[in-house]
């Protein structure tokens, strides 16, 4: 006890030796106070005392960060690969935020998805991704001040986002002006060796060889250059360009028989023009065949289901079936695949024209075997009456256009025009111009009528629009493929094309030619109203 008040006198002396040391010595302090009530005068070293707390007091801040500054250093930021969108990397240090780190690693993490966006939630999604990516990436750092916000949302890579979005998404108005009270159905066949054909059969390479007749054998081309002009308006030329800017990151498909497929195969050849090289594409889903324009994110597609319901003949391949049976209360299997498509053209007529009666599978058949055999109309309503139910109850006309195509007509009865002498529609050069009054071709106009009514009132809640075709078409008895087809996959010989009353085929059509003018009426009507937006 005694040693250690030693030490404390002997540390006085040091405080009253340097006034440095004592400033860390609070009984040096006590002792000049002491000194002070004693002495009366104030001694030097309690000066030194007051000056270092007076220091202390002043700089006492930047001397701690000048101490601590070793520990809390950031360390510098660590270096990110980024990887561009045509596929090279390069390396840049993060978190960077001015400009040009910013607007890349907006477009690093875009993503095929994000077009399916609207361009308001399309920018938070880009956004929230980058935000996401930084955090991961990089050590946390101080919030960023205004001004490096501002630093972040440079006008230069606001203006590139929208042009990126609009290459994108673009949503078209009408562009076309033809009234939807204008009735396309009526009106005469025009020759036009100017503007017709819209397209060559050489040029489109992905028509099939059962449409091309002048490769097949035929000899004359005047049916490729005729034009539909409407009574009291005028249809359009076919615009490639136009229309699949239209369809871009849009889906179109055909669902039915093999003339819907005449149809979407003229569909194809249309719009395929307006198509890079090397950026289109068909291939075989199933029972869809999907041509691919890549560079727009559009497809024409064709949906193989010739009742529209489910039947015993829905094998895209093998479907000769003699006797045909159709499920007509189920669609679901076929309708699975009609999902979130933007443009649906429908048709159902050639299948059922075998016999008078249908065979219909009983409700709660187990098999094909249980069924029973029902007029032809009233299956016929039947089918069409499930078809609208689902549409009605499944399609969102906020998104989809749905179309109905009537009847394509069969010449197989050349007496009916005139021609008692020809067989069936082989060797027929030219349409019916000047024939007045309706043609008997042996269709059923009661199904006609009923896919018109059911088209228009089924679907309360979905438009349906009814495309006649039928009126048009019977007038064309000159563009059938007859003999210049294929006959079990392979394309008719000589000894065939000698043999039309066997072998010609008059319910399908040549490429260019009638289905072309089909797609046209499809196209007026698509482009002549304003183009739905996906919200």
């Amino acid at each position: 006890m005694h040693q250690f008040a030693g030490r404390r006198k002997s540390s006085l002396a040091g405080a009253g030796a340097n006034g440095a040391a004592a400033a860390y010595d609070p009984f040096g302090a006590k002792h000049a106070v002491t000194s002070l009530r004693k002495g009366g005068r104030l001694p030097v070293y309690v000066a030194g005392v007051f000056f270092c707390i007076f220091v202390l007091i002043m700089y006492g801040e930047d001397i701690r960060s000048l101490t601590l500054e070793p520990l809390t250093r950031v360390p510098p930021p660590p270096k990110l690969t980024v990887t561009s969108p045509g596929g090279g990397a390069h390396v840049v240090a993060g978190p960077r935020r001015d400009t040009s780190s910013a607007s890349h690693q907006r477009a690093a993490v875009l993503h095929h998805d994000d077009e399916k966006q609207t361009p308001a939630t399309t920018t938070t999604v880009k956004e929230t991704t980058v935000r996401q990516a930084e955090e991961v990436a990089v050590p946390k750092v101080a919030a960023a001040t205004p001004a490096e916000k501002e630093i972040k949302k440079p006008k230069k890579a606001k203006k590139k986002g929208r042009r990126q979005r609009s290459a994108k998404k673009t949503v078209m108005p009408p562009v076309l002006g033809v009234p939807e009270t204008c009735d396309l159905s009526k009106g005469k066949w025009v020759f036009d060796n100017t503007s017709y054909p819209l397209y060559k059969e050489e040029e489109c390479t992905f028509l099939t060889s059962q449409v091309t007749c002048m490769k097949n054998g035929r000899r004359d081309d005047t049916y490729q250059k005729w034009r539909w002009q409407p009574k009291g308006c005028d249809m359009p030329r076919f615009d490639a360009k136009l229309f699949i800017e239209r369809l871009r990151g849009k889906r179109m498909m055909f669902v039915g028989d093999s003339l819907n497929r005449n149809q979407w195969e003229s569909m194809v050849c249309l719009v395929q023009k307006a198509v890079s090289p090397g950026k289109k594409y068909v291939s075989w889903e199933g029972q869809r065949i999907v041509f691919h324009a890549w560079e727009y994110n559009a497809t024409v597609e064709f949906y193989w289901a010739p009742f529209l319901v489910e039947s015993n003949s829905d094998d895209p391949k093998i479907h000769s079936i003699q006797h045909r049976i159709i499920n007509a209360d189920k669609i679901a299997a076929h309708a699975e695949h009609w999902r979130g498509v933007d443009y649906l053209i429908f048709n159902t007529y050639i299948w059922w024209m075998n016999t008078l009666d249908m065979k219909v599978m009983r409700p709660g058949g187990g098999s094909w075997e249980e069924h029973d055999e029902v007029v032809r109309i009233e299956a016929y309503k039947k089918v069409l009456t499930t078809w609208a139910g689902w549409v009605n109850e499944n399609v969102d006309p906020a998104r989809t256009s749905v179309f109905f195509m009537s009847m394509s007509p069969l010449h197989i009865s050349p007496q009916v025009w005139g021609n008692p002498d020809g067989i069936r529609c082989a060797k027929e050069t030219m349409p019916l111009l000047e024939w007045h009054g309706p043609l008997w071709l042996g269709m059923d106009w009661d199904m006609f009528h009923a896919a018109r009514n059911i088209s228009r009132h089924a679907a309360p809640r979905v438009p349906i629009t009814f495309v006649d075709i039928t009126t048009m078409s019977e007038r064309r008895k000159d563009g059938h493929t007859s003999v210049h087809t294929i006959r079990q996959g392979k394309v008719l010989g000589p000894e065939e094309q000698a043999d039309p009353g066997t072998y010609a085929d008059c319910i399908h059509w040549c490429l260019p030619g009638v289905p072309d003018i089909w797609n046209l009426v499809l196209y007026t009507r698509i482009m002549s109203r304003p183009a739905l937006q996906v919200a």
